[in-house]
């Protein structure tokens, strides 16, 4: 039983508060948790309900805005508002966090084994040659593929999974007493999930260290999970045992939770329907490494891909990560160099420069993955979302632009006096939302949506696939749709392209691909997200 176990982290009556331009944000209110040696507590809730600032307060990570009250308890000693110096004996060694973001967290101008080695350096004493042993030690404890190339990689040359691996070993190098992950999963396909689940549930018995699991997925705490606890609005709503929090839930609203899922179908777009973007042959290459005596390894992203996209329509992109469902989208915008060619509307824009294709841009937006990355954590939100209508409708009085961020905000379920706060005042969920509203209000013809749903949970991802049905069947927009939910895409996309190592493995109506898929790697999709759906 977990109540016999030694309690390693206890929170008592923590408050999270945040001073803003729109006043003060109660983000946890009195919240108390408590994680025994070597057992796995999740903590779910919708987005913005406070899982993810309740650990990050526990870790002294709040931005300059957010003040803390109560007690955080280490092995009995209170760490709440240490001195930096004495919490960072702790933090990063003794209790460490795997982020939501991965991309954000590995800093793009230093080497994956550079950043392995660091903490071990600063927090482990160790040689920096040392250091890199035990690198490749934990790159290859977290199974990641020619360790010895990946510790000379950057974080941009690999996959999300890869990535996500690199960071649960980064957590790891000091052995430590707890973990806190935060999302870890959110971007990855199922099988990758699924790899990494296991891998975090092997290593935790390996090492005997607690997990501290923030999800919104609650298919994956019926899995890992000894207990709950369920967040609603800063507060504990529900806590327990799993196996009874799922079986017979007590409040309304972990019911809620639990029932949450996407629904109905998309009817398909007539053949007739003009062309939207069309791609012809499109292939991606990377050259990485090489020096003055070795040849540079090319790596082919996509590989001869050719697709139309018609009017209205959604096609839906799958598989795992690394397949190229990325690369592909952002070739199609022209983001990226690309051999083969790509119309839009009937117009080739392949091999056309910047300057070329920026009178397009407002026609052809994008929704990208990763969404604090691709936020300024120096502008207000309010500024994000008009800085399109700076450029494509520079005409527009600040009186007109503020209006349509307002409007924007709310067709992402967002208030709009919010629009006066800054990103890292905002959960993953919401700023994802943001994200999605600074394209919308260029009402585009063509949007490519890389993963737009993937940090929301279900009950938001509901109110996000109805509201993308309602914007395509007002405007007659067409979607480019990326993703590794199997659940969102069959909800959301006429059509389906199966990826697998940049190539096409299947493409055909959304239905015949799930009800009767052809190809095994396809099956092999559709059985693991079968498996999470029978797991929540």
């Amino acid at each position: 039983m977990t109540t016999t176990r030694e309690t390693v982290l206890k929170i008592e009556d923590l408050k999270v508060d945040f001073t803003t331009n729109s006043g003060a944000v109660n983000a946890v209110r009195g919240v108390n948790i408590h994680v025994a040696r070597g057992e796995t507590v999740a903590i779910v809730g919708e987005s913005g309900s406070g899982k993810s600032q309740t650990m990050m307060a526990a870790m002294g990570l709040l931005a300059s805005n957010g003040r803390t009250a109560g007690r955080v308890l280490y092995n009995g000693q209170n760490i709440l508002g240490l001195p930096i110096r004495k919490l960072n004996d702790i933090r990063g060694k003794k209790i460490t966090m795997i982020f939501q973001e991965p991309m954000t967290s590995l800093d793009p101008l230093y080497t994956i084994g550079r950043q392995l080695a660091e903490p071990m350096v600063e927090h482990g004493g160790l040689s920096w040659s040392a250091a890199r042993e035990r690198a490749l030690e934990l790159l290859k404890l977290v199974n990641i593929p020619e360790p010895e190339r990946k510790l000379k990689s950057y974080p941009y040359e690999l996959s999300g999974g890869q990535r996500q691996r690199v960071m649960i070993a980064m957590s790891l190098a000091n052995n430590p007493d707890v973990l806190i992950a935060d999302e870890p999963t959110t971007a990855l396909d199922v099988t990758t999930q699924a790899q990494i689940l296991e891998l975090l549930a092997d290593l935790q018995k390996r090492l005997g260290m607690a997990v501290v699991f923030i999800t919104h997925d609650l298919g994956i705490v019926r899995r890992i999970a000894d207990r709950v606890y369920v967040m609603r609005q800063g507060e504990v709503v529900e806590e327990g045992e799993t196996a009874k929090i799922f079986a017979t839930p007590a409040h309304p609203y972990t019911r809620m939770l639990l029932d949450a899922e996407p629904e109905g179908r998309k009817a398909a777009v007539a053949d007739s329907r003009p062309a939207v973007i069309e791609g012809q042959k499109v292939r991606v290459e990377f050259s990485l490494g090489g020096g003055l005596l070795t040849k540079p390894f090319i790596l082919t992203a996509v590989n001869d891909v050719s697709l139309v996209l018609r009017e209205g329509q959604t096609l839906g992109i799958v598989g795992e990560s690394g397949s190229g469902k990325s690369t592909l989208g952002r070739a199609l915008l022209g983001l990226l160099p690309a051999e083969g060619r790509v119309l839009f509307k009937g117009q080739q824009i392949s091999g056309k420069g910047r300057a070329e294709l920026r009178g397009l841009r407002k026609h052809m937006q994008l929704v990208f993955q990763d969404p604090f990355g691709s936020l300024s954590p120096r502008m207000t939100v309010g500024q994000i979302i008009t800085e399109g209508l700076l450029v494509h409708e520079p005409s527009l009085s600040s009186a007109e632009r503020d209006r349509r961020a307002c409007v924007a905000l709310e067709e992402v379920s967002l208030d709009p006096a919010m629009r006066n706060r800054y990103p890292h005042e905002f959960s993953g969920g919401q700023r994802q939302r943001i994200a999605i509203a600074r394209a919308m209000v260029l009402k585009p013809e063509l949007m490519v949506l890389d993963e737009p749903t993937s940090a929301l949970d279900r009950t938001i991802q509901k109110q996000i696939v109805t509201l993308l049905r309602d914007l395509q069947a007002a405007h007659g927009l067409t979607y480019l749709f990326i993703s590794h939910d199997l659940a969102v895409v069959r909800a959301m996309a006429d059509t389906v392209m199966v990826m697998q190592h940049g190539k096409v493995v299947e493409a055909g109506p959304t239905e015949a691909i799930f009800d009767q898929p052809r190809e095994d790697y396809t099956r092999k999709l559709i059985s693991a997200a079968m498996l999470e759906h029978l797991a929540a």
